[in-house]
């Protein structure tokens, strides 16, 4: 057994689940697939690639299916460390070793990584860029990526994070609980492709729920008042 497990929570996912499993695999490390209740054949693939799997038995999103792997996790394996992933190969497992260096060193708690804004879209990089300014201005950091899916820590971290927000702001709640538990907090550079476009009117929606978010409990971090 490695000392890495990596969690994918996954929902209609079949197109992709084989491969990200596998190319784990090939790396050495666990795969914990959470099927959140999907509709094809997402378990079945992960299952036949190697992954262990958990299922939901209701649809409930992405940040239930983190909290279900904690738990999971907590509960039966022994690894020291989990890397949260994405199903749709947006980033890519062969990071995986860069990501969790870190923390191997000790060197960190939890670790997120940063994307090359360079290539990323503009509507992307915009909303990003107000995400990351707020953040960084009302949290009191200097980080260069603030809403990036590709992430690790500790399990000992993972125990502090309580209560994952679901929708947009989960990275944004999961690096919110970091900086409120005084946890040590490193990043490097990821490879990441977009696979997808967002509408306008969706993006919009998106980019203002999770600026909302943020300075909402950026400034009850100031205040001395949030306890969450």
């Amino acid at each position: 057994m490695t000392d890495t497990i990596v969690l994918i929570p996954a929902y209609n996912e079949e197109k992709n689940i084989k491969e990200i499993v596998t190319r784990v695999k090939k790396l050495g490390y666990t795969t914990l697939v959470v099927d959140d209740f999907s509709k094809d054949r997402t378990s079945q693939f992960a299952k036949d690639a190697g992954a262990v799997v958990v299922r939901h038995e209701v649809n409930k999103g992405k940040g239930e299916g983190i909290k279900t792997g904690f738990e999971y996790i907590f509960k039966n394996r022994k690894e020291k460390y989990v890397v949260l992933l994405d199903a749709d190969l947006q980033y890519i497992p062969e990071d995986i070793p860069k990501v969790i260096e870190k923390l191997q060193k000790n060197q960190a708690d939890f670790v997120m990584g940063y994307r090359d804004w360079s290539i990323v879209p503009w509507r992307h990089r915009l909303g990003n860029l107000a995400w990351r300014i707020s953040f960084n201005l009302l949290f009191g950091t200097k980080m260069k990526d603030t809403n990036c899916g590709f992430m690790a820590m500790t399990v000992e971290t993972a125990k502090k994070i309580r209560g994952i927000r679901g929708g947009y702001i989960i990275d944004n709640h999961i690096v919110s609980q970091i900086v409120k538990s005084k946890l040590r907090i490193g990043q490097v550079p990821v490879t990441i492709y977009y696979n997808r476009k967002s509408g306008v009117n969706r993006g919009v929606r998106m980019v203002v729920g999770v600026l909302y978010f943020i300075i909402t409990e950026g400034i009850k971090y100031r205040l001395g008042i949030s306890k969450d």
